[in-house]
């Protein structure tokens, strides 16, 4: 049994979240991309020493995750109709049209996946154990001195009590301000070595083995029986928070800002709430958040340190009630000492002056703050004080607490400058999820106009098309009726509008102004892909004008409408379709029902897929040039003209970030199925700059690396680059694996094996020319290829769309 013991169950906490994070792109990815969490946070330090303090946090978890909520199927009665309205769009198509757009959709289905993992992506919050451990290595507000063979080890009385009976019963004999207390140890072979990685021990819970000599692993043995083995890390941490054992500071808050006066006594001061002051201990804080350490860095330069010491008083910390409200004091403190964020610490009945938000809230109408609410303050309170955990966590009780109810309000406070950027990307991520519901709300006709712009250009956005036109147009139509009401004057204030009263019938409207109201959200619908084609909504929308250009296959005939779904059957007509699950699960099922009809289509398939190697592409040891030629040989100290360009070893470890990434199973198959491998190389450049912190226009800084620092070229060949990465791309797709399951070949009926062709390997000259002209080159290029007709029927074009197309949205990207 360890040195101390707890009492008490656990409160419902919300973990560390940068664990749920990767725990949830582990746990609900529908591909399977294993998540490695000494690699997969962006930042120097490694996480593998805390995976025992992840899997005990995750336990008292009672969130549902973000990722399942976004993700999870959605069934009901339209479930029918979306099915019905895709077979009967490709009743007349031959089983290679329906081939080619099941695999469109299987490509968007991995640039989805890589696309959520962009969002969801974020810098690593500060452990405990690290924040201990360079309180170690920095030596914060430190108040005792341990001497051990003529060495001097400035430690914190606190710390070192809490966690060993040895040192509590050691340094209970040396009380005061900067003791000197001799440390005799009676094992033999301690060394000054051996003691430091006890110290550190001690404070973080982890022993350097690596750092240790193998004969000194044994001194370790008899250490235990003379300290005793001390008990987890946040245990003792969770006792010395409840206990206040070892004090030397208190949180006092205060009605009005300022310093407080030293000679004020704890009988006459009337401006702080000392019956409700917290004790808390320096170095932690310290420890914890910068805000704090220079606020105690401070008083030792300014002498009231001193003060406090001669007097032997604890310093009082006094914090401005009306930025950091009362109420949440003990959430603060349960995040510095336990990485954990819970809310029930949260005093409901607190007599703390009133914050901007309990004002919005008694405007309203409401009585208290919801939870999605209090986070959104404690989030700003994380931000000051410079808590990360405190701040992610906040995010992720945000995130959890978006509904349609609370979609517009987390839209406008996440894009403040206070808001969180995080939040917005997972606001944004839940209107596109589950726009159906939200277009058969209120909440549509309250959104703005960029916020439903930036859901329509969604590729991924959950609704059919029929669905977004009708969603489109009755949100311009509420937009105009509000024009009308405010041109026109209500007769009576405070009470209904006389328009609403009367009500508008949609042959009132004008269309002209409404025409102009839908004029920068209309056309991100994709008016070619409304099925059925004949519906009233579009032929009505078409007389009424607001849409410009009618859908094509009404200009080409029934041909047109696979033209529109299909890369490659007509240039010009092709827009890329939306990746609407209903729609993509019905086309695979088509699929199978076209198989056993299409045994030709099976063999050709597997004569495709043949020609891709089951290991590594083979790839130039040379690395294509990524420098852009520049009149000035000076490297620019901004990226895209706003970003102040990171030091070299944040550049370098990015790099080597990316290369990682490269190597997933999800971006393998991303890249073994896209036919456009820019986007791939977009999705993952975006998640290295969210994961490092750097805004997204960074992602030049990954593209363009030797324009800022030509050396990372040399120093790390093949980082980063483009045309000589390894990827291992599986041996078949969905569809593919499906027939070698459902059909068997007799050894005489097995299509032959392709002879090895020559590697012709994309010089630097080749990749630069690709990139000016738009184009992703290959990582191998054969000389010489077949050309049967059917195959380049199977293959398609690369490109993802038509340039001249309104949604094609290919582009390339290197």
């Amino acid at each position: 049994m360890g040195a101390n013991a707890s009492t008490g169950s656990p409160s419902e906490k919300l973990p560390n979240p940068q664990y749920r994070t990767s725990a949830l792109l582990h746990r609900y990815s529908s591909v399977d991309t294993p998540l490695d969490p000494d690699v997969g946070h962006g930042l120097p330090h490694t996480l593998a020493a805390s995976r025992h303090h992840s899997d005990k946090k995750k336990k008292s978890s009672a969130f549902a995750t973000v990722r399942k909520k976004l993700t999870r199927r959605k069934k009901g009665s339209k479930s029918a109709d979306h099915a019905k309205a895709i077979r009967e769009l490709t009743c007349n198509w031959d089983a290679r049209d329906i081939n080619a757009l099941v695999e469109e959709y299987e490509a968007g289905a991995a640039l989805k996946e890589l696309s959520i993992q962009a969002d969801l992506a974020r810098p690593p919050s500060s452990l405990l154990q690290q924040d201990l451990s360079d309180l170690y290595d920095y030596k914060y507000c430190t108040d005792v001195d341990l001497i051990f063979q003529d060495a001097c080890f400035p430690v914190h009385r606190a710390i070192l009590a809490a966690r060993c009976p040895f040192f509590r019963d050691l340094l209970c004999r040396a009380p005061g301000y900067g003791q000197e207390v001799l440390v005799d140890i009676k094992t033999a072979g301690m060394d000054i070595p051996m003691f430091s990685a006890l110290l550190r021990y001690l404070y973080t819970g982890e022993f350097d083995t690596e750092g240790s000599r193998l004969e000194n692993l044994d001194v370790l043995v008899h250490l235990g029986d003379e300290f005793g083995i001390p008990n987890a890390l946040e245990q003792d941490f969770k006792i010395l928070l409840e206990t206040g054992d070892y004090y030397d500071a208190m949180l006092v808050f205060s009605s009005e800002a300022g310093p407080p006066d030293p000679n004020v006594t704890e009988a006459c001061a009337s401006d702080y709430y000392f019956d409700d002051e917290l004790r808390c201990h320096k170095a932690i804080l310290s420890a914890r958040s910068p805000f704090f350490r220079n606020m105690l860095q401070k008083r030792v330069r300014t002498g009231e340190e001193m003060t406090d010491r001669t007097l032997q008083t604890p310093t009082r910390i006094v914090l401005d009630e009306t930025v950091i409200p009362r109420r949440y004091a003990r959430v603060l403190l349960h995040a510095i000492y336990l990485d954990t964020v819970d809310m029930s610490l949260i005093v409901r009945e607190s007599p703390s002056t009133t914050s901007l938000s309990e004002v919005q809230a008694m405007v309203a109408g409401r009585g208290e703050l919801s939870q999605a609410e209090e986070a959104m303050e404690l989030f700003q309170i994380a931000q000051f004080l410079e808590l990360s955990v405190l701040a992610q966590g906040c995010e992720d009780i945000i995130a959890e607490s978006i509904t349609v109810d609370m979609l517009i309000p987390t839209l406008q406070w996440s894009r403040q400058p206070h808001g969180s950027e995080w939040a917005h990307r997972q606001a944004l991520l839940y209107l596109k999820e589950e726009f159906s519901q939200v277009a058969s709300s209120p909440v549509l006709c309250e959104l703005g106009k960029d916020y439903l712009g930036e859901a329509l250009q969604s590729d991924y956005l959950q609704a059919s098309e029929l669905e977004v036109l009708k969603a489109v147009l009755k949100w311009g139509e509420h937009q105009l009726v509000r024009r009308m009401e405010e041109r026109e004057p209500n007769i009576v204030s405070n009470t209904a509008h006389s328009v609403s009263k009367k009500g508008v019938k949609r042959r009132d409207l004008d269309d002209v102004e409404l025409r102009e109201i839908l004029s920068e959200v209309l056309p991100y619908v994709r008016v070619d892909h409304v099925l059925p084609a004949s519906h009233d909504v579009l032929s009505g929308a078409i007389k009424r004008g607001l849409v410009s250009s009618p859908p094509s296959h009404m200009l080409g005939g029934d041909t047109g409408k696979a033209n529109a779904w299909i890369p490659g059957k007509s240039s010009g007509m092709y827009i890329k379709p939306r990746l609407f699950q209903p729609y993509m699960d019905e086309a695979k099922a088509i699929l199978e029902e076209h198989l056993d009809a299409e045994i030709e289509l099976v063999r050709l398939r597997m004569m495709r897929m043949s020609h891709i190697p089951d290991t590594l592409y083979m790839v130039d040891d040379k690395t294509p040039s990524r420098v852009r030629h520049r009149p000035s040989a000076k490297p620019p100290a901004f990226i895209a003209g706003e970003v102040p360009v990171p030091v070299v070893d944040k550049v370098r470890a990015m790099l080597v970030r990316e290369k990682e990434l490269r190597r997933i199973p999800l971006a393998q198959r991303a890249y073994g199925i896209c036919p456009d491998r820019g986007l791939v190389t977009y999705q993952i450049h975006l998640r290295v700059v969210r994961e490092f912190g750097l805004p997204d226009a960074a992602v030049e800084l990954l593209q363009y690396p030797g324009d800022y620092y030509p050396e990372l070229l040399d120093d790390i060949p093949g980082a980063g680059a483009t045309a000589a990465v390894a990827l291992a791309v599986p041996p078949m797709s969905a569809p593919a694996r499906h027939l070698d399951e459902r059909f068997s070949f007799a050894p005489s009926q097995r299509p032959p094996a392709p002879r090895p062709t020559p590697v012709q390997h994309v010089d630097t000259l080749d990749v630069t020319e690709c990139t000016r002209r738009g184009v992703m080159p290959d990582i191998a290029v054969p000389a010489t290829t077949a050309t049967p007709s059917i195959g380049r029927q199977l293959q398609r074009s690369p490109e993802l769309g038509d340039r001249s197309a309104p949604f094609s949205r290919s582009f390339s990207y290197s």
